[in-house]
């Protein structure tokens, strides 16, 4: 047996470094024990996760997701990994996390310290601020003009709590409606039954855009928020997938094709309906992408 020792011991010394690392443990070890990766998707968040006139699910976020999953193959040294998908809404995108049926979620879930307790982002893919989007027969100015009224936002955002947190500071008086997704959120400022949609400002654009008259309506100058970054979520606590995550997020921010990416869904026709978000990339989101981060301080993009 003594004999035997050398020849290990030189074996272990031509041994590739990948046939010595550590285990795998935490997502990654999910991910190669199940040959697959799940990741969480919207059907209704255009133009960063939904559904095309083919029910395929596509959007910016979504694009980011699969160069993130790329980036896992390498790692994994498994090309033929499977990626699915799972959808996911505002109130179930955590619980969903946090249980391990999704490994990414991707959309626009705001990176927050309060949501930090229970999730991990990677680095920043958006920014954006709270407002709110009403007909402009209404003539609704400000959340003053609100007073009283009836206002819709998404269950689970954080939207809702700046909402009801401006109503109660300020004494408003609004009924708070909670709607299920941003479709259902703005189809009641449609049909009369609320003044106004609080939400982000890009998903307010989109949705106004989409609308069967987009000239009627108008997004408001106040802000009930600071810009907000947007990640991609994952698990808390699992560092050797975070690396990996950032690591790719960080690579493609700092590439040109960035800049294609975001051109192709907020500057040019999109699917289903051919439309245009006239969205231009600023100033403080191209200076996230150059330094990447997964900072939730709004104060950390005023650029």
């Amino acid at each position: 047996m003594r004999l035997l020792t050398p020849i290990l011991a030189v074996l272990l010394a031509v041994l590739p470094p990948a046939a010595r690392a550590e285990p795998l443990t935490g997502t990654l070890k999910k991910i190669q024990d199940n040959n697959r990766l799940v990741l969480g998707v919207r059907d209704t968040a255009p133009p960063f996760s939904y559904l095309d006139q083919n029910q395929k699910v596509v959007g910016f976020a979504v694009d980011i997701c699969l160069k993130i999953a790329d980036a896992v193959k390498r790692e994994l040294k498994m090309p033929g990994l499977e990626v699915a998908m799972e959808f996911v809404n505002s109130s179930s995108r955590i619980p969903l996390m946090t249980n391990g049926t999704t490994d990414l979620e991707c959309g626009t879930t705001t990176n927050n310290a309060e949501r930090k307790k229970q999730v991990a982002f990677t680095n920043t893919h958006f920014l954006t601020a709270t407002r709110f989007v009403s007909r402009k027969d209404q003539k609704i100015g400000s959340l003053e003009d609100l007073r009283g009224k009836a206002v819709s936002s998404v269950a689970g955002s954080t939207n809702i709590l700046m909402l009801i947190k401006a109503n109660n500071e300020r004494k408003l008086g609004i009924t708070v409606i909670s709607a299920k997704d941003v479709p259902e959120g703005f189809l009641l400022v449609e049909t009369g039954r609320a003044a106004a949609f609080v939400m982000d400002d890009v998903q307010l654009s989109v949705v106004a855009a989409q609308s069967k008259d987009p000239a009627a309506y108008v997004i408001s100058q106040e802000t009930l928020s600071n810009p907000e970054p947007y990640g991609i979520m994952l698990r808390r606590d699992d560092p050797a997938f975070k690396a990996v995550v950032d690591k790719a997020t960080a690579d493609l921010y700092r590439s040109p094709e960035i800049r294609t990416i975001y051109e192709t869904w907020f500057l040019k026709p999109v699917p289903p309906r051919g439309l245009t978000y006239n969205i231009p990339l600023s100033s403080a989101l191209q200076w996230a992408f150059e330094n990447p981060s997964d900072n939730s301080d709004p104060a950390f993009y005023a650029h």
